[in-house]
């Protein structure tokens, strides 16, 4: 006699946790990790020896956490800087869309001030890792050009700065926002700096068409 097994009239079921439940911890992952480069951010500028321990008790994560993230300190410190240029890129059609293009370009500009303090608060630590400056430039150029590029480009449509000046040329005049003392009034001397340079461009503007 051949015996067979009975077989259950419906296959066992898979029970999966709530969408909602598996977008909240999306979030929170999210969050903990913005979280965690905006403290670490602010630690590294001030002190490049600032540690993990340090940065997880002030961005209010466990070590752990900070771990899954960034699995060395190296990989942090890259990641805050790449994370600054992110932000600067993504800001320049954000500021366009909320800003008359005169405005949105010295906004940018103001934004670009800040990140240049972030470069040289970050230059010791970046100092320690392996990846070279000349491969970090490189990495950033494209977004920052393309930024600022952007923004020239709306600027000379509406009739507001000079024509014809190349994105490269104002890129290399505003790096003296690189030469500023990060410990002095930075912010005060960069606004005076940026309204000297916002004067030079604005000189030979058409003004709006007609």
């Amino acid at each position: 006699m051949e015996w067979t097994l009975p077989v259950p009239d419906t296959a066992p079921q898979v029970r999966f946790p709530p969408q909602g439940r598996v977008k909240n911890r999306f979030n929170r992952v999210m969050l903990n990790r913005e979280r965690i480069l905006a403290v670490a951010h602010e630690a590294l500028i001030t002190s490049s020896d600032a540690s993990l321990n340090s940065i997880a008790k002030r961005a209010g994560v466990g070590i752990a956490t900070v771990y899954r993230h960034f699995p060395t300190r190296e990989a942090l410190v890259l990641e805050v800087y790449r994370h600054e240029v992110e932000q600067l890129a993504e800001a320049a059609p954000a500021l366009l869309a909320s800003h008359p293009p005169l405005d949105a370009l010295r906004a940018w500009m103001d934004r670009l001030a800040h990140y240049g303090m972030t470069k040289a608060g970050l230059a010791e630590a970046l100092n320690n890792a392996s990846t070279s400056h000349d491969s970090l430039a490189a990495e950033s150029y494209g977004p920052v050009i393309g930024a600022l590029s952007m923004l020239l480009k709306a600027n000379e449509e509406a009739g507001t700065i000079r024509p014809g000046l190349d994105p490269d040329d104002v890129l290399l005049i505003l790096g003296f926002l690189w030469r500023i003392d990060p410990g002095s009034d930075w912010r005060s001397r960069a606004d005076r700096l940026l309204s000297l340079l916002m004067d030079g461009l604005r000189t030979g503007a058409p003004g709006p068409a007609r």
